[in-house]
């Protein structure tokens, strides 16, 4: 399988709609990859929070239609990021795209876990529910954004679903890169799966972002990590290596807790 991250750069200079064009021609350039991965909020910044308001689009908005018709251009599957959705209650939320390599969106994934802190993202955003897994020819993805990384329980109920590559486009301060990094590698550990995380360059509303987009095998090995700046990070795995992994160091059949409820 090859899949390719696109570390694109968010800056205050250009508008979102330019931006959104650049991406779509980002992703028509990865003609020839299986799985195509956009960074979370990339229309407008995962701190711009006084842009969420203004920048928010139905579901089937122009970034879904720009993103669908980059996905059946390029025959791709693709994870297109998220943006900053309105949905049919009049709430903001935080939603991811999926598409398949025909432009059908396959998927959509509203975030549970909102960062903030009681404010920016936690009170201007809804929350998601439900945890989202997505059907490929050979294996199955589970679908998490930026944040989520810091709530293990969220992954296993991913892996319980039959999440096998787990992805998780994110907009990740520079500040906190070291936890970055150690929670991709420890998802990935813990469920011996796969994880591509897919962040951001560039700066949100004076946020230096991150980068270092980063793919970890489900031993925890990193096969390919981005630098800081805008780049396309692109790898070749094997998805089959889960089941061996799992088979071989069958750890997850050795749960406990959180498979039945607590007797009284």
């Amino acid at each position: 399988m090859r899949a390719s991250l696109i570390q694109i750069a968010v800056n205050e200079d250009e508008t979102v709609e330019a931006r959104r064009v650049r991406a779509a021609a980002l992703v028509r350039e990865q003609a020839g990859a299986d799985l195509v991965v956009l960074p979370e909020l990339w229309t407008t910044g995962a701190f711009a929070f006084e842009e969420f308001d203004a920048a928010a689009e139905p579901l089937r908005g122009p970034t879904y239609e720009a993103m669908a018709k980059a996905a059946s251009d390029a025959g791709v599957w693709l994870h297109a990021g998220s943006v900053p959705e309105r949905g049919p209650d009049g709430r903001l939320y935080n939603t991811s795209l999926v598409f398949s390599p025909a432009g059908d969106l396959t998927a959509s994934y509203r975030k549970i876990h909102r960062f903030g802190f009681d404010k920016g993202e936690a009170v201007l955003m809804g929350a998601g529910r439900e945890p989202v897994t997505v059907r490929l020819p050979d294996t199955t993805l589970g679908v998490a954004t930026c944040y989520d990384l810091r709530f293990p329980e969220l992954f296993r109920s991913l892996v319980d679903a039959g999440a096998e590559i787990l992805v998780v486009p994110a907009g990740w301060p520079e500040r906190r890169r070291a936890h970055w990094t150690l929670l991709a590698q420890a998802r990935a550990v813990e469920n011996q799966a796969f994880v591509l995380a897919c962040g951001t360059a560039g700066t949100h509303a004076g946020v230096p972002q991150a980068g270092h987009s980063i793919v970890v095998d489900p031993w925890g090995e990193v096969l390919a990590e981005a630098g800081p700046d805008e780049e396309v990070l692109t790898v070749e795995f094997d998805p089959e290596r889960v089941a061996r992994t799992r088979e071989q160091f069958p750890a997850l059949k050795d749960r406990v807790l959180g498979l039945e409820p607590p007797r009284g």
